[in-house]
């Protein structure tokens, strides 16, 4: 049976409310440990790849493996957890990336092989994020959905950000494979912790469940047909296109433009992670207070501000500010489009849309990636960011006036 949320008092605020509400903290937890793990074991595994082959290609074709591929199933990925009980898919999830990453941790295989694994890897994961983020709602009021949000995001990018420097001080004394059994243990202990939470049953039908594929292509067709969704996809995937530049041009600004040492490129690229964990601080408190439109917009602003600024950026701490506050826009980003969705989206469709935009996403990062490294070669670091800060802008521009004339109900 299935557990209704834990009662808060009307004097609770949200943090304490979620801190008493038992299902909520077990899932946090349980993210945050996965977080951890997978984070550190990235750092393995690039290391890993780098080491065998010497091959910049090969490095990213790690990355596309594990952003990319998934993203061309997300139809699918995303219909599951509208199918099937969100608690065992879920737990089946972390266990399949346990098994994998401890079949990559005992045979260490060839480029290919390991390609393929991480491939499998990533669609478990692409599996699981839906039925996380569908969960939400099931365990927490509606009125605390921003806190939850935001509390999911500060812990989940919280431990990311501490598991490369943990996998770093490991490998000191230990081997890649040691830290790629860690990120297996972490999946196996979210597992354990995930099975203690109620039951999550999907929306029952009231007539004959359609087949896989029907119902894949009911969430694209709705997608298409919503019209805040639909601008909240589009606008969010053309930012991305942009945006994602950032990635690959960040080290090189560090690099030739700023002359920074490696030890100031590491503390760069962990701007935007100290920027993100600041927000959802700051949102966990503050987003229900907050039009949940309006701080959307505002984190699009805000995070393609911090893109053009950084291409001004005459040092390494200015370029630090600039991405810091790249990292508060993309916290209010995310609790904003979560909290939206959540709300707004028919509960028997929510896996969908949630599989379908944030495979959407990862493929403009993808795309953004190739595009970057284009106009890099073409022009400088400086005006990469310009034209990454300024696109993406432009592209908020043109959402924000398509909401303008659609606002939703909350």
């Amino acid at each position: 049976m299935s557990v209704p949320p834990a009662a808060a008092s009307p004097g609770d605020g949200p943090a304490l409310a979620l801190h008493r509400n038992v299902a909520f903290r077990r899932l946090w937890t349980a993210r945050a440990v996965s977080f951890f793990g997978d984070s550190a074991g990235l750092v393995a595994l690039l290391l890993f790849v780098a080491g065998e082959t010497r091959d910049a290609f090969a490095v990213a074709a790690l990355l596309l493996a594990g952003d990319f591929a998934p993203s061309l199933l997300s139809p699918f990925t995303g219909a599951i957890s509208d199918r099937f009980e969100r608690r065992r898919v879920m737990v089946v999830c972390e266990l399949v990336q346990a098994a994998v990453v401890l079949i990559i941790a005992a045979m260490m295989p060839a480029l290919p092989w390991l390609l393929a694994l991480v491939a499998l890897r990533s669609i478990a994961a692409q599996v699981f994020a839906p039925a996380a983020r569908i969960a939400v709602p099931a365990l927490v009021p509606d009125r605390q959905l921003e806190a939850a949000n935001s509390a999911l995001g500060f812990g989940a990018n919280g431990m990311e950000a501490v598991g490369p420097l943990v996998a770093a001080a490991l490998l000191i004394d230990t081997s890649i494979r040691t830290v790629l059994l860690l990120d297996a243990a972490t999946f196996l202990i979210s597992a354990a912790i995930l099975a203690r939470l109620p039951s999550l049953p999907p929306v029952e039908l009231s007539g004959p469940r359609p087949t896989f594929v029907t119902d894949a292509r009911a969430g694209l067709h709705y997608m298409a047909g919503a019209p805040l969704v639909r601008i909240i996809a589009v606008g969010f995937v053309a930012v991305v296109v942009f945006a994602g530049v950032d990635d690959v041009a960040l080290v090189f600004l560090a690099k030739t433009t700023l002359e920074a040492p490696v030890p100031a490129l590491a503390f760069l690229y962990g701007a935007v992670g100290l920027g993100l964990v600041a927000g959802y601080l700051v949102l966990i408190k503050a987003a229900s207070r907050l039009p949940l439109v309006g701080l959307l917009v505002a984190g699009f602003v805000i995070a393609n501000a911090g893109n053009l600024l950084t291409g001004l950026s005459w040092s390494v701490a200015a370029a630090f500010a600039f991405q810091f506050t790249r990292g508060l826009g993309i916290s209010a980003i995310d609790v904003s489009v979560n909290t939206l969705l959540q709300r707004e989206v028919p509960p028997e469709l929510i896996g969908r849309v949630f599989g379908n935009l944030y495979g959407a996403v990862g493929a403009a990062a993808a795309v953004s990636y190739v595009l970057g490294a284009l106009l890099l070669d073409l022009t400088d670091p400086r005006t990469t960011f310009y034209v990454a800060g300024s696109g993406g802008l432009v592209a908020t521009l043109v959402m924000a006036l398509a909401l303008a004339r659609r606002r939703p109900a909350h």
